[in-house]
């Protein structure tokens, strides 16, 4: 019996031993290979941060810091010296809070810092537009305490140009404020983008006029100098204008010299008066107008207190895509909560619409002569939800913003079917527009322009948008090199051919 026992345990208690060997040793195997592979991981993200991240011109970056809205004040300052800043600077400080799209994800281009390299114009194509006299061999205003005024009314609306300036020569100082996406560079080889400092819709504005019957504009002339000054440069033939930056951003601005600059990527208000193949959504940029009403600080409001359901107020005939304006006009007026009205900025008509507007729950945005308006612009620092009819509009930094989260689209077709707008403006309810409301005060500052420039600001935001159009023109001005460095072509009498001025 003892010896049947032992039989009959003994296979168990090897199998127990071979079970626990396996385990022991699958055991170890495993923690050997997640060691290697820790290691490995560890190593390759180490390669890849020192060795293969690219060496390019748009990777500088800032601070990593926090991002946050400056505080406002009546001046601001470079060190010890005041600086002049927009009047509208009287926002509240609060932390900015950011577009998200892509499931949540961050669209910003933290980190971007845009070389700019800047043509030294002389002051008649800039600053001298605005009657400033420069003192010695500079053609630029010391900005740090002198900065030459800028007319306002309609004019205001179409000066970028002026920002864009502003922020480029400020980015020269030390003891410049930190918000920065530009910097100057003064080698063209090092720089991500070429800037022409011509006040084009200022120009257009002021002088597009001749003095006299037959006689050519100062604008005309202008254009005409300018073209002549940009393809003598060195940068313009190297490239053929495909890395310049021009802004014309009036649509009649440059009227005679897009057609000769149309290589260059145009900053523009819309595409209203370009053909499509000298200014699109894929080369150029859309900025936005500089709102002419105040800012609406404070806003306590909320759907019950705005008393006008939908307001408009401008002009009401127009000629080309604005036909709608009269169609609307005729089904509107007859409606009680519906504001729609003629109405210019003469007198008090700034204050006027800025009331208006802040009384309305709704604001439209109808094309006029071109698909785009300042009002839009207007509406937004109103918290004045739009409703934007006008089927070929471009928005600024669209690809950013998604503009259906705080403003409503309308096809022109269907507006101007009777009873249809009323009826749908009438069918959003409170929670709803309180959403969109809301969603307006969360952009607004992206539409602000200041002087020094804020984070995400208008100027900012319009600096960003250019360098997301950077790869595509390193990518054109690549592929138009390919061969610039080819040998000498052969004929088939094997006589050589003289190589092309550039070939070395």
């Amino acid at each position: 019996m003892a010896g049947g026992n032992g039989a009959s345990t003994s296979p168990f208690k090897v199998v127990s031993r071979k079970s626990l060997l396996l385990f022991f040793t699958m055991t170890s195997v495993l923690f050997f290979m997640s060691w290697f592979f820790v290691l490995r991981s560890t190593s390759h993200v180490q390669f890849i941060g020192s060795t293969l991240l690219p060496n390019s011109k748009l990777l500088s970056t800032f601070d990593d810091s926090k991002s946050r809205m400056q505080k406002p004040g009546v001046e601001s300052s470079f060190g010890n010296r005041a600086t002049p800043v927009d009047s509208e600077d009287v926002e509240v400080a609060s932390e900015i809070k950011v577009v998200k799209q892509d499931g949540g994800k961050c669209n910003r281009n933290d980190g971007l810092v845009l070389k700019v390299f800047m043509y030294d114009l002389p002051p008649e194509f800039h600053f001298g537009l605005l009657d400033w006299k420069p003192s010695g061999n500079s053609v630029w205003p010391d900005v740090r305490s002198n900065i030459p005024g800028y007319p306002g009314g309609l004019n205001l609306q179409h000066s970028i140009e002026f920002w864009l300036t502003l922020d480029i020569l400020a980015s020269e100082f030390l003891n410049a404020p930190k918000a920065k996406t530009v910097i100057r560079v003064k080698n063209s080889s090092e720089a991500d983008i070429i800037f022409v400092p011509f006040f084009s819709s200022l120009s257009y504005n002021r002088f597009a006029k001749g003095t006299s019957p037959g006689k050519k504009s100062r604008n005309k002339i202008l254009q005409v100098k300018l073209v002549k000054y940009l393809t003598a440069q060195e940068e313009w033939k190297r490239s053929e204008g495909k890395d310049h930056l021009i802004l014309a951003h009036h649509p009649n601005s440059m009227m005679d010299a897009r057609m000769k600059l149309w290589p260059a990527t145009f900053i523009l208000s819309d595409f209203g008066r370009y053909p499509a193949n000298i200014a699109n959504v894929e080369k150029d940029v859309i900025a936005p107008y500089k709102h002419l009403i105040t800012s609406y600080v404070n806003d306590n409001s909320d759907f019950d207190s705005r008393p006008t359901l939908l307001y408009f107020q401008g002009a009401i005939y127009r000629k080309d895509g604005g036909l709608a304006r009269q169609e609307l006009f005729y089904l509107l007026k007859g409606e009680k909560d519906v504001h729609f009205s003629f109405g210019s900025i003469q007198k008090d008509g700034i204050k006027k619409a800025s009331e208006g507007m802040r009384a309305s729950k709704f604001c439209l945005n109808i094309a006029g002569d071109t698909p785009s308006s300042n009002r839009l612009f207007d509406a937004i620092a109103s918290h004045c939800v739009p409703v934007i009819i006008s089927d070929a509009i471009e928005l600024p930094y669209e690809d950013f913003i998604d503009y259906s989260e705080f403003c409503i689209f309308v096809r022109t077709s269907d507006a101007i079917k009777e009873d249809f707008l009323i009826n749908f403006i009438r069918g959003i309810g409170k929670e709803e527009w309180t959403r969109m409301w809301n969603k307006l005060k969360e952009v607004e500052h992206f539409f602000e322009f200041h002087f020094p420039s804020k984070e995400n600001d208008a100027v900012q935001m319009i600096w960003q948008a250019v360098a997301r159009k950077v790869p595509a023109m390193r990518l054109k001005l690549n592929r138009s090199g390919r061969y610039s460095r080819s040998p000498p072509v052969m004929d088939k009498g094997l006589k050589s051919i003289p190589a092309p001025k550039n070939f070395w």
